[in-house]
């Protein structure tokens, strides 16, 4: 993997991030394709529609289901899915947050229930990188604990530590084993320390000290108030190096991802525009959209003319309405394919932003601009 560093504004940050299946252009939208499939949208929209550059797979889904087994027969994620541009895997750390309930954490790793059929699963350090080999990604993240907000610092500083641990083991793990397809598998590590700055320091410190060719930001937008968010992200960029990219895990809202750019992150991932279009919220250059208002039952105009894809021009807002309301699954694609096209062109914007010279006083504008409720 190689990171160029094309341009700065100020700490917004424009480059291209080159992988073995293809060259990435930051800052840049993750769409999240949890099983391998990203929600209601083909593969086929996601090229041509969408434009995406590079999808997300997650160990913790995959590994269950279709299980490793079947992805190594096919030959890896982007065999078994026809995707053939780049790849990240998500290490399954957060998906262990999120089972509280079902699951037990020690110093060996977690212990936890599927979600599926309620069997039990050991997570080690050493056996998530032999999965993300499997799978294929080409950026496989490490594993992590990620803390519920709050947190006691206690607690914290304890999760933080074992992260810590758990990352040398990875690195370790990574050195004895090879890719399972021939090609380059790149770790980055994750920042963690809830929202204390002392633990947010040590940690970006610890994982600038290791010397990976990409680093992570965790823990962030779990119920934190954005405020915060920003504090620790800014505090956290920094200090990581500024030639290796930055990505900022589960990160959010448009407003989110233009002002967490401006502090110097180059990569994001979140479901919100999936998840959130399928209730019916649509993101729009003029702001924010609940489609399924009455207000918008005879408004023919386009979804959106100003986000360039064919689910946007092509189709009325009188039309995705009438989808919602019979409970028809287009509607639930059209909303999903919008959305990722906004979130991509949204950052293509950002870059141009960057590359002008101009990102800090157009991203005020648009701020403000995108969080309109229509």
């Amino acid at each position: 993997m190689d990171f160029q560093l094309l341009k700065t504004d100020n700490s917004a940050r424009a480059g291209v991030l080159t992988t073995a299946h293809g060259a990435i252009e930051t800052p840049i939208f993750m769409p999240v394709g949890t099983v391998g499939s990203v929600k209601a949208v083909t593969q086929e929209q996601l090229r041509a529609d969408v434009k995406a550059q590079i999808i997300l797979g997650n160990t913790y889904h995959l590994y269950l289901r279709p299980g490793l087994e079947v992805l190594s027969a096919a030959g890896g994620l982007h065999r078994f899915n026809g995707w053939e541009k780049p790849i990240l895997t998500d290490s399954g750390g957060y998906q262990v947050f999120s089972l509280a309930a079902n699951r037990k954490i020690k110093e060996e790793g977690v212990v936890f229930q599927s979600h599926i059929d309620g069997s039990r699963h050991l997570f080690t350090p050493e056996s998530v990188m032999d999965i993300q080999r499997t799978i294929g990604a080409d950026i496989i993240m490490a594993f992590d604990e990620c803390p519920p907000y709050p947190s006691e610092f206690h607690y914290a500083r304890k999760s933080m530590e074992l992260t810590h641990r758990w990352l040398d083991r990875c690195i370790k793990r990574l050195a004895e084993t090879q890719p399972a397809y021939g090609h380059e598998q790149t770790l980055f590590p994750i920042v963690q320390g809830s929202t204390y700055k002392e633990l947010r320091t040590i940690s970006a410190t610890e994982i600038a000290a290791r010397d990976c060719a990409g680093n992570a930001i965790g823990g962030l937008s779990v119920g934190e108030p954005e405020a915060e968010m920003y504090d620790m992200c800014g505090l956290v960029c920094e200090i990581l190096p500024v030639h290796k990219p930055r990505y900022l895990m589960g990160v959010g809202t448009p407003w989110n991802l233009l002002e967490n750019i401006a502090l110097g992150i180059d990569m994001f991932d979140c479901v919100m525009p999936t998840r959130n279009g399928r209730n019916g919220m649509l993101f729009t250059w003029q702001g924010v959209i609940n489609i399924k208002n009455k207000k918008w039952a005879t408004d023919f105009s386009p979804i959106d003319p100003e986000t360039d894809c064919f689910a946007s021009n092509n189709y009325s807002r009188a039309y995705l309405r009438h989808l919602f309301a019979a409970g028809e699954y287009l509607g639930l694609t059209l909303a999903s394919i919008h959305n990722l096209a906004f979130y991509l062109q949204l950052v293509k914007a950002c870059r141009e932003q960057i590359l002008a010279g101009t990102y800090t006083a157009w991203k005020t504008r648009m701020v403000e601009q995108l969080k309109t409720r229509l």
